[in-house]
């Protein structure tokens, strides 16, 4: 029973371990007080020593010896040339009362092993609720990783303290959120593009069998129109998972030109262009994958063309450091509610849902490649109407 407590549990070690330390520091110790005990009663018995006596003139007269006697001073026996013998004494200086014989002021009165089972009684008693309460953090580490390792993805570890465990705990509660975060975003993806996907593909089985064996042009547009959507939608799924992987390799990092970028697709999507006045042509160069940056301008000039009114237009420019990119419409504009939720996968304004184009992925991918380039992107409301989309990106 014992053994597997001691294999089992971390703080029975830790807890036996402080024990044996300090079983071992009382031996020693002991040790040491026992011959500084010896010590002190080697200096303490007396030892004679020769006496010579001299004369004036420093001749030897007498010789004799000198006993230092415990308790009772000094005493001289002394034998002169002529054959007298002398005894001086000197009394002893005034002391405390000496300890009764055998005792020493720094050893304990009891034996030994009393000592120091004692000794290890006081540790053992002292020292278990410290060990304890260090151990009982680890294993409430221990329970919700298993407990996460069994598919509860929301435990989380009460923090406590600023020490390796408190360390531990903090990276624990990271890695789970964001992997509850990503197994989130997956499961509504997978739900919202199943949901999707849905209705391109009834939309073609419908017209298959509405338009017989003999289709028109309008039947085979309208098919080709909703192949096109699935293709898109299609793409922008596979896209969105892998920007949500964040290990994923998303192609070759080099210095872009936000300039050319901007205008190949202002051109492409009949859009105007405009460098904010003061911007130099080095505050709109980047480290980035050209592909999604100019995937990110397009599904913006798009996202306005579909949903603005009259023109639009991109405007480059520059602030604390960091290269802007402005998308402008005239449209309806978007509530300041939304600002933020607009951004969310598969999620569209009220009313536009119907509308032709648009999967609900489009501002979702822009924000994610925004953030894997270390930048962001936001929704503003333009003055005199409309909205303005920022992507800022870091130099």
């Amino acid at each position: 029973m014992f053994v597997k407590l001691y294999r089992r549990h971390l703080y029975v070690r830790i807890w036996l371990a402080v024990v044996a330390g300090v079983f071992i520091l009382t031996l020693t110790a002991n040790w040491l007080v026992q011959e500084a005990a010896q010590s002190e009663r080697e200096r303490m018995t007396p030892v004679p020593r020769e006496v010579v006596v001299l004369d004036a003139q420093d001749h030897p007269i007498g010789t004799g010896t000198a006993m230092r006697v415990p308790g009772q001073g000094l005493e001289f026996d002394v034998t002169l040339n002529n054959g007298q013998a002398l005894t001086l004494q000197f009394a002893p200086r005034e002391r405390p009362p000496p300890p009764p014989p055998g005792f020493l002021p720094w050893r304990t009165p009891f034996g030994f092993g009393l000592m120091v089972a004692l000794v290890g009684f006081a540790v053992a008693l002292g020292v278990y609720p410290i060990v304890r309460r260090i151990t009982k953090r680890l294993e409430g580490l221990q329970r919700s990783v298993q407990r996460w390792g069994e598919g509860d993805l929301s435990v989380r570890i009460h923090e406590e303290g600023q020490d390796e465990v408190a360390d531990l705990s903090n990276r624990f509660n990271s890695a789970a959120e964001r992997i509850e975060e990503l197994v989130t975003s997956h499961k509504s993806l997978l739900a919202n593009a199943s949901h999707e996907l849905r209705s391109p593909l009834t939309r073609i089985r419908m017209g298959l069998e509405l338009m017989g064996d003999h289709p028109g042009p309008a039947a085979r547009e309208e098919i080709s129109r909703n192949i096109g959507e699935l293709d898109q939608l299609i793409d922008e799924i596979l896209l969105a998972s892998r920007l949500d992987a964040k290990e994923a390799d998303m192609g070759t990092i080099e210095t872009v030109d936000l300039t050319g970028l901007a205008a190949e697709e202002c051109a492409r999507a009949a859009a105007d262009l405009d460098v904010r006045e003061g911007t130099d042509s080095e505050a709109l160069t980047v480290r980035g994958v050209p592909r999604l940056l100019r995937r990110a301008i397009r599904n913006l000039l798009e996202n306005a063309r579909r949903y603005g009114a009259g023109e639009i237009g991109v405007e480059l420019g520059s602030r604390a450091g960091a290269a802007e990119i402005r998308v402008n419409d005239r449209g309806p504009g978007v509530p300041a509610a939304l600002h933020e939720r607009i951004f969310e996968p598969f999620y569209r304004l009220p009313g536009a849902s119907e509308r032709n184009g648009g999967v609900g992925l489009g501002l979702a991918l822009v924000k994610s490649i925004s953030e894997r380039h270390g930048g962001s992107v936001r929704c503003e409301d333009r003055p005199g109407g409309g909205a303005s989309f920022v992507i800022t990106l870091p130099k």
